[in-house]
């Protein structure tokens, strides 16, 4: 006589959603409570997959991952497969990725230079074409963006993440901060990375990891010491006190929801991009409505 199944055994297996996001003290912070458990998501298990945002743009282009950081530079390339959150991104109100040199250089000076970039379908690439469009753009992993500027392989680096804070204690001059510019040509905070679920998945799963990762988002922000305390660990020798001036300027009121400013915002960007020949047209945005 076969053995009686226990109720564990019959129970449907959660289903997997693949979630992709950099490894940086933001985006740990902002997924804390779903990495560690603290928020229930019954019937779905999120597998948590950390890579630099540069490959998860390429990797957006098969479709790796159900869920997706992104940049929004990218996103003309990918609205066929993936629809954008309204939760979760990253703006830059009034401050972004910074160029550096090691010589004080005016805005100006940027013209026909060796700049290191995080990537080309970063959306701080796309802003420094929008600021320049004439320079020479040499890829390098944005972490040893500024150790390339320090020993001259290239004559200015463009800074994201927490090199953005760190950057005068080495020495380095700023030369532009594209948040400051923006800000000030377009009266929007500057949209850098938001996140994206593949159409496939449809509309109502699709809200259903919207309102998971708002839910994320919020429990750090309602418990900030203990996920800053967890975010610590991705935050590449920054001290508590940087970290939490980093955390606060990308995990913020911008990070729960676009508004319509913030929505305004990332079209003003793209269409931006598309008339200067940078993005491939047209310059359609598609937010999953809640």
């Amino acid at each position: 006589m076969a053995a009686t199944q226990t109720a564990s055994q019959t129970e449907k297996e959660p289903r997997e959603i693949k979630l992709a996001h950099s490894p940086d003290s933001d985006d740990a912070f902002m997924f804390y409570a779903l990495a560690t458990h603290k928020l229930a998501t019954p019937g779905y298990k999120y597998t948590h997959i950390l890579s630099d945002i540069q490959s998860l743009n390429e990797a957006a282009l098969t479709e790796t991952y159900d869920v997706t950081a992104l940049s929004f530079a990218a996103y003309p390339s990918l609205r066929d497969n993936y629809i954008l959150l309204d939760t979760g991104a990253s703006f830059g109100e009034g401050y972004g990725p910074i160029v550096v040199s090691t010589n004080a250089l005016k805005p100006q000076e940027l013209k026909g230079l060796r700049i290191g970039v995080p990537g080309l379908k970063t959306s701080a690439h796309l802003t420094l074409k929008l600021f320049e469009p004439d320079f020479e753009a040499v890829v390098i992993p944005f972490d040893k963006i500024i150790e390339a500027v320090k020993n001259d392989v290239v004559e200015a680096g463009l800074l994201i993440h927490e090199g953005q804070l760190f950057f005068p204690q080495l020495g380095l001059h700023r030369v532009v901060d594209l948040g400051i510019w923006w800000q000030e040509l377009t009266g929007f905070p500057l949209p850098l990375g938001g996140n994206a679920v593949r159409r496939a998945l449809g509309p109502e799963l699709g809200r259903l990891i919207a309102k998971t990762i708002r839910g994320s988002v919020t429990y750090g922000l309602e418990h900030r010491e203990e996920a800053l305390n967890y975010a610590m660990q991705f935050a590449r020798d920054m001290d508590p006190e940087l970290a939490d001036k980093f955390v606060g300027m990308y995990v913020n009121r911008w990070t729960l929801g676009y508004g319509e400013k913030g929505r305004k915002a990332v079209r003003a960007l793209i269409e931006r991009g598309t008339a200067a020949g940078l993005l491939p047209g047209p310059p359609n945005i598609e937010f999953l409505a809640e």
